[in-house]
């Protein structure tokens, strides 16, 4: 068959003909309306084309399409077979697709990576309540509006909650009113997370059509992923998952990690198939060496713990070194933001130097650690506001995540610190261990450290926080 390359801005809806030709188009509005983009070849970024976090339907042809919801096929992503896809919101991807590609007829997909046939019957909207964080304690389900949960013996009792179906307005008080959010489907492990716990006093299903403002949608909640590493210190070849997998050989990658990063829950990791053996309990950070543990290239079997379990201490591996989860957000708005400065931190043979920030004599000491280097998600490895504030360092589970230069502030917000050369002892060579990136956004210092050089910007969310 002739292959066609290439890609179409188009204003009009797609004619169907008898041709085979793999293509997929995308509409800004619901039901094929609105300004569209046809595809005939892979886009790693449809910002390049305007139409980043667009996209609200999507007519597929003559094979299947992965959509993903960052650049470069990353993020969450999902494969649709051939059909008219009337609402992206259904799929829970509502202006929310920043890559797309065609999938070879060859290439097997598996059946949880797709998404449900244009048509086909949907499961009943649902909302599930549940009275403790992680889906724990006692439930209550809905399939229709509830102006007042107190009927339900319910009302601001929900701690999490399980949306199927259509997406959900949960309101703080009865009638729909006072603050309201919107739960796309999924599993939301804690309501406190959008200042709604144990809150909620009137619920409903919105229509399919229903029209919903961006800053409206509850955040989706980070998918939970472990990161295997080929070789200690996080390098080699790399292996990730967010789904169980009680036999890593189909993977192709049994017996073979010797470092791992752990991001958003807990994950059980087993010397033997099906979760049995020899297992321990990782919380999310970085483990540069499994051999610490004894479980150095004999990992097999692999699953996320739930949040509400609890673990025995003799079962969980040493306490990790925190990371930076850079992974964008499901429905987080991105921006561009001005890179003011880039400085490379050198790791040459035998010795490392940077420049560190700290305290002039008899101040109270810096509130930030210095620099932190290892894994890295997405390429970040530690993220700060200028400001130096305790609040604005970004944190995971209370230990500084990556991390920036420290910075004091003195009398009337001036800092009163000295930039201070440091080295130490390490192999390699004469090349960078990561760049110290400083950037603005909305008026506000950023500083960030990358595994890579960036460029004229960084992608960041309304909080100025970086992503990629």
């Amino acid at each position: 068959m002739k292959h066609f390359f290439g890609l179409l801005l188009a204003t009009t809806t797609v004619a169907f003909s008898t041709q085979a030709m793999a293509q997929a188009t995308l509409y800004a509005n619901d039901r094929f309306a609105g300004q569209s983009l046809r595809m005939t070849a892979q886009v790693p970024s449809l910002q390049s084309y305007n139409f980043n976090d667009r996209a609200s339907s999507i007519v597929v042809v003559g094979n299947r399409w992965e959509i993903c919801e960052d650049d470069g096929f990353r993020g969450r992503c999902t494969v649709l077979r051939p059909g008219r896809y009337d609402a992206l919101a259904d799929l829970g991807m509502e202006d929310g697709i920043s890559s797309a590609r065609m999938i070879p007829a060859n290439v097997r997909i598996d059946d949880d990576r797709y998404a449900p046939l244009p048509g086909a019957t949907q499961a009943a909207s649902q909302l599930t309540f549940f009275e403790r964080d992680g889906f724990q304690g006692r439930s209550y389900s809905t399939t229709g509006q509830v102006s007042n949960l107190r009927r339900t013996g319910f009302n601001e009792r929900a701690s999490s909650a399980v949306v199927a179906g259509e997406r959900w307005e949960v309101c703080e008080e009865n009638r729909y009113r006072g603050q309201c959010m919107v739960l796309r489907p999924g599993r939301y492990p804690s309501l406190a997370a959008m200042g709604l716990n144990d809150d909620i006093s009137s619920v409903r299903a919105l229509p399919r059509s229903a029209r919903v403002a961006d800053n409206r949608y509850a955040p989706l909640p980070v998918v939970s992923q472990i990161l295997f590493y080929e070789r200690e210190g996080f390098a080699g070849r790399t292996f990730t998952t967010e789904t169980p997998l009680d036999n890593l050989q189909r993977a192709g990658f049994n017996d073979r990690a010797s470092s791992a990063v752990v991001v958003g829950e807990r994950w059980e990791v087993c010397d033997d198939n099906r979760f049995r053996g020899r297992c321990v309990v990782l919380r999310p950070g970085r483990y540069a060496s499994l051999g610490a543990m004894g479980l150095n290239d004999r990992i097999t079997s692999v699953r996320a713990v739930e949040r509400g379990a609890r673990i025995d201490d003799g079962r969980y591996a040493p306490e990790a070194l925190p990371v930076y989860d850079s992974r964008r957000r499901g429905g987080e708005r991105m921006h561009q933001a001005e890179v003011t400065s880039v400085r490379a931190v050198l790791a040459t043979s035998g010795q490392r130097c940077w420049v560190e920030r700290e305290q002039v004599q008899n101040r109270a000491p810096a509130n930030v650690p210095a620099a932190i280097a290892g894994a890295v998600i997405g390429g970040i490895l530690g993220h700060q506001v200028g400001n130096g504030t305790g609040q604005d360092v970004a944190t995971v589970g209370g230990a500084v995540a990556g991390a920036a230069l420290g910075a004091n502030i003195g009398r009337n917000g001036q800092p009163t610190t000295q930039d201070v050369q440091r080295c130490e002892n390490v192999a390699g060579g004469a090349q960078p261990a990561y760049w110290d990136v400083s950037y603005n956004f909305r008026g506000r210092d950023h500083r960030v450290q990358m595994a890579s050089a960036p460029g004229n910007t960084v992608m960041v969310n309304e909080q100025g926080e970086p992503r990629q």
